[in-house]
């Protein structure tokens, strides 16, 4: 029993004994700490060891074990800590001395291994994080404690010896609170304050650190930087790339990265801009032979931002090649964009007047701008609420990309998010670019073009510039500011040297040039896409280009969207068709050769022009001038005999004249070095170049010199064949290899000086130094080439079977055609030889308005879209397809057709549908074609009919223009009996089928079956016959059913109303006003 009771009280004091020697060791580590210290810190060091004692006592978990399980006894309540206490702890710590000490004591050897290492644990730099917590607690911070990192693991030897005093007292109260709050818990901390884990800046390599530089300047660019050979996306832009181009996207360093290939650039570049990106290109600027002879041998190669592209800048020899002539197309690259590129600028002023909507309306100035080509278009207009002017150029010029002010009213918003999104090129959408508002402000937009155009004044001292000056100073407003905006964004990348071509500049005339096709206009007849995908196959486009050149297809297209008026014009463009139709002369044919195979002229003379080509395309491009100079010129001879057409001989002759200046070029250019790319070798003869001389006299001096040096190190080291080292056809020192004093100083010093020399000699050559002085003529050749390759289309087009040459007369306004086709259906027809044709016959003098109806799907909108088409190319200066057309110059064609919502503008169906229809009514004068296809649809029978009605009755009475009029309605045709010499009643002829053949329902109701004829006819038709449709839809039997017994229910209902009216009127002898109100009794 005794020995029992010692073991008991051995076991029981051992925890004590244990306790003590910790506090033992609290209290000699603070005595430690403060040693050096006054009596008075002395004490208060004391005091707080014991204060810190206590509390750990009071706060331990005391563990026991029972029955094999363990019971937690709680800890007692700690002691408030007192500011006072802590300013105390404050005031000590700001005058003691730091004290290193590497080993531990005997006393810290009696401490809890958790204990110890948290006083062991405090670098300076958490106590720098824990004065910062401590003293946002004093000022009412309610943070918590356990905010602090613990995985630190620094000694106490790595606090900062010269740290202030002030900082000393701090960092000693946060360890005190940080000791006290966390003494007899050995979890790690719950929360962690991320604010907290920012210990250090973030170490950034030299190559991250340079592209943060430059991302800095271009912001909102996806940037390539060059990387030896390959190109890297860093950060987002990686993240973008790995999504937008399908690659590897990865974690290097700080940024995910992604890189392509050097040699697919060009394809890479085009997807993403093609994605509505805006790219930049970062190149390396110093080679690696300059780079060995400079100063700083072991520093990051230089970069900078070389290039940036867009959808409408897509400019250059590094991304659009023009020498790929020949080659087969990538199959990355999209081949269905758009031939024009127009980047066009937007801006918007209040006109102060207001439209009847409740809406206000705006002034637009508009410049739309090709940097490719160099075609300018501006134009000034005022606009309502529906924004249909604007949205009729837009639809017209099929921007690619737009610069529009930070702030648009909201109708304007909505009309251009319907534009953009309804883009014509599919996923390929419109790029929308916002500027700041700053930059369209009047008195800034003037300073900025005076300042443009009068510094091109100033270098070319002409009095043609300073015309050209006051000529655009002198336009509108709005116009200004848009040029404004263009000189600021084109600046960026190099292309603003086309805003100087005044030769370009053309107002965008809708009405007194060319016939006016608004945008829905170019939907409805489907001139440039079809409706049903979007796709160029199956518009009017697709069935008449036959251009072979790329400039010749742009015209083309122009040729198409912009018919002309004058009827002068149109016959000089018909003659010409019909000579080249008949002509049997070698001319012709010869000429026709020289077109094949040509590169885009057009789009390389401008790339020449912005100094963006590489020399195996100015050669191309030069070449080609020049074989074109040579032939053309031995073909004008001859043209003076063989060809009667004044606008093809005119081609023919000047062609020769403005391209004469070519041969300066060609005959000095040295082929084998622009294959090559050397553009330091380019010409052979630099008599004319003073400036390019002697910038190659410097660089064969200093070869020269290093060429004498070569003698001397082969004799030196008695090796004939020793030489300067190239990698790849570049300067190559292997630094590691060969040390740098095995090559001399003179080596040292000429080795910089023909690199730096002959990048200056590229930079010279890149502008092809007098080529500004010809470009206008060299354009205006390839512009005459356009319009020859246009010709030969529509000479390709009249050759068909079943053309012929329209006829135009100028007294009234006609429209007769015999035996007429749709051009489009009858090509995608193919060999069927089905069509069948139909005649037309509009006369503003006598019936000037046709009412069609017709069963659903009888080819009713296919006629009256084939009248419009025919128009079209009749003034285009092609044949049509017709046995006899005889026409009036229209100026404008109007359609409202198909049946639609417009979500971004929050019009509805048949609100979209008036729209249109007050839009036409307005515009509409007598020399125009209207087309009204099924007005008044989507709302009550009622309405619909007295809409459709009275808008009929204003064009024939009001504007007396040629109309097609498209209905369902049976009242509307009661128009030819009131109005029978100007309105005539037509039908698309069909067959039922005879009663043995028609299907008989359970309830004994007969579904017709019809048999469509597609052949106009005179005379309203009875019925629509939509049931028919209904079964060609695959309507289930039982529908139709219910559908033809209800159908003769309201048929025999509406014509039993309209037996008692008639004897009613009969009765009371009410002709006359029958006459004057039959549609207000047939409404009933």
């Amino acid at each position: 029993m005794p020995r029992n009771r010692s073991k008991r009280a051995k076991a029981s004091a051992t925890p004590r004994a244990k306790q003590q020697q910790q506090q033992q060791g609290i209290s000699h580590y603070f005595t430690r700490a403060a040693s050096g210290a006054s009596a008075s810190q002395h004490a208060r060091a004391e005091r707080h060891a014991e204060v810190a004692a206590v509390e750990l006592t009071a706060k331990r978990k005391t563990k026991t074990e029972k029955n094999g399980v363990k019971e937690i006894v709680p800890p007692a309540k700690k002691p408030k800590r007192t500011c006072e206490a802590l300013e105390d702890a404050d005031a000590f710590a700001s005058s003691s001395d730091d004290h290193e000490e590497t080993r531990d004591t005997p006393a810290e050897k009696n401490l809890a291994p958790s204990t110890a290492e948290r006083l062991r644990g405090f670098s300076s730099e958490a106590l720098e994080e824990v004065t910062t917590r401590a003293s946002s607690r004093k000022a009412g911070s309610h943070k918590s404690r356990e905010a602090l990192d613990t995985r630190s693991t620094c000694t106490t030897s790595d606090i900062n010896h010269n740290a202030t005093a002030d900082e000393k007292s701090r960092s000693t109260s946060a360890f005190l609170r940080r000791f006290l709050s966390n003494s007899g818990h050995s979890e790690r901390p719950k929360a962690v304050d991320s604010t907290l884990n920012k210990r250090t800046k973030t170490i950034y390599t030299p190559l991250e650190q340079q592209y943060l530089d430059i991302k800095e300047q271009h912001g909102g660019t996806l940037l390539l930087v060059e990387c030896g050979y390959k190109h890297r996306f860093f950060g987002e832009d990686a993240e973008i790339a790995a999504k937008e181009l399908n690659i590897t996207c990865h974690q290097d360093h700080n940024f995910m990265t992604a890189s392509i290939p050097t040699h697919r650039l060009f394809i890479h570049v085009r997807r993403l801009v093609a994605k509505g990106y805006k790219v930049g290109v970062v190149k390396q600027t110093e080679t690696t032979a300059l780079k060995a002879a400079g100063e700083n041998k072991s520093a990051l190669f230089s970069r900078k931002l070389t290039a940036l592209y867009t959808k409408s800048t897509l400019i250059g020899e590094d991304v659009d090649p023009l020498d790929r002539l020949g080659e087969e197309p990538e199959e990355d690259v999209d081949q269905t964009s758009s031939p024009s590129s127009y980047l066009l600028c937007l801006s918007e002023v209040p006109s102060g007047s207001s439209t009847r909507q409740g809406g206000q309306n705006v002034t637009f100035g508009l410049v739309a701008v090709q940097p490719s080509t160099g075609e300018l278009l501006f134009d000034c207009f005022e606009d309502g609420k529906a924004r249909l002017e604007l949205e009729s150029r837009v639809l017209s010029l099929q921007p690619v990309e737009l610069l529009i002010p930070a702030a648009l009213s909201d109708e304007t918003e909505r009309s251009l998010c319907s534009l953009t999104a309804n883009s014509s090129q599919g996923d390929d959408r419109v790029r929308v670019e916002r500027v700041d508002v700053d930059l369209f402000e009047h008195s800034r937009a003037f300073q900025a073009v005076s300042r443009f155009f009068g510094a091109e004044s100033l270098q070319s001292n002409c009095n043609h510039d300073e015309q050209k000056l006051s000529h655009v100073l002198a336009m509108e407003k709005p116009i200004i500011a848009c040029l404004a905006v263009l000189i600021h964004y084109l600046t960026e990348f190099g292309l603003e040297r086309v805003l100087y071509l005044s030769s370009n500049f053309q107002k965008f005339s809708m009405e007194s040039e060319c016939l006016h096709i608004n945008g829905i206009t170019q939907k409805n007849m489907e001139l440039f896409q079809n409706q049903t995908n979007g796709k160029v196959k199956g518009s009017l486009l697709w069935a008449m280009d036959r251009t072979c050149t790329p400039f010749g297809r742009r015209m083309f297209r122009n040729w198409l969207g912009r018919p002309l008026i004058s009827i002068s014009d149109i016959n000089a463009r018909l003659d010409c068709v019909s000579e080249i139709l008949a002509s049997e002369h070698m001319v012709l044919s010869r000429a026709k050769e020289l077109l094949w195979k040509l590169p885009d002229l057009e789009r390389g003379l401008t790339s020449i022009y912005h100094r963006k080509c590489s020399t195996k395309e100015f050669s191309l491009i030069a070449s080609s001038l020049e074989r074109l100079c040579t032939e053309t010129h031995a073909l004008a001879a001859s043209a003076q005999d063989q060809l009667s057409s004044p606008l093809l001989l005119g081609i023919l002759l000047d062609v020769p004249r403005r391209l004469q200046h070519v041969q300066h070029y060609t005959r000095v250019l040295d082929k084998q070095a622009a294959k090559e790319g050397d553009k330091t070798r380019l010409f052979t003869d630099l008599t004319g170049f003073p400036r390019m001389l002697r910038r190659s006299e410097e660089i064969r001096a200093v070869l020269e010199e290093l060429r004498e040096h070569r003698t001397e190190v082969r004799r030196t080291l008695r090796s004939p064949a020793a030489d300067y080292t190239t990698v790849s056809g570049q300067e190559y020192e292997g630094g590691d290899s060969v040390p740098y004093a095995f090559c001399g100083a003179e080596v040292q010093a000429a080795l910089p000086a023909p690199g730096e020399t002959a990048n200056r000699q590229q930079r010279r050559v890149a502008g092809f130094p007098h080529f500004g002085e010809h470009y206008h003529n060299f354009r205006a050749a390839v512009a005459q080439l356009a319009t020859l390759d246009c010709l030969f289309s529509l000479a390709a087009i009249a050759s068909r079977d079943g053309y012929c040459r329209p006829e135009f007369v100028e007294e009234k306004s006609l429209i007769v055609i015999e035996n007429g086709r749709h051009p489009v259906v009858e090509l995608l027809m193919g060999d069927q030889n089905q069509y069948v044709p139909n005649s037309t016959h509009l006369d503003a003098d006598g019936k000037r308005a046709m009412i069609i109806t017709g069963p659903n799907m009888g080819g009713k909108s296919s006629y009256i879209r084939q009248v419009a088409l025919i128009a079209v190319m009749a003034q285009m200066g092609s044949f049509v397809p017709a046995s006899h057309a005889k026409l009036s110059s229209l100026h404008a064609i109007h359609t409202r057709m198909g049946a639609s919502d417009n979500i971004y503008k929050g019009h509805s169906t048949f609100m979209e549908e008036l729209s249109e229809a007050s839009e036409i009514i307005r515009k509409a004068t007598r020399h125009s074609l209207v087309i009204l296809d099924e007005l008044g649809r989507g709302t009550s029978t009622h309405d619909g009919i007295a809409i459709a009605y009275a808008t009929l009755e204003y064009f024939v009475k009001e504007v007396q223009c040629l109309t097609l009029f498209v209905t369902h309605y049976p009242p509307v045709c009661e128009m030819e009996r009131l109005n029978a010499e100007v309105v005539s009643n037509y039908h698309m002829s069909f067959l039922l089928s005879e009663p043995e053949e028609t299907v008989q329902g359970e309830d004994g109701e007969r579904l017709e079956s019809v048999t469509f004829l597609y052949q106009l006819t005179e005379g309203p038709a009875a019925r629509s016959y939509g049931l028919n449709v209904a079964r060609l839809a695959a309507i289930p039997e039982q529908v139709l059913h219910t559908a033809a017994q209800k159908s003769r229910e309201l048929e025999a209902h509406i014509n039993m109303k309209r037996k008692n009216i008639s004897h009613f009127l009969r009765v009371w002898d009410l002709e006359e006003y029958e006459a004057s109100n039959q549609l207000q009794t047939l409404f009933s």
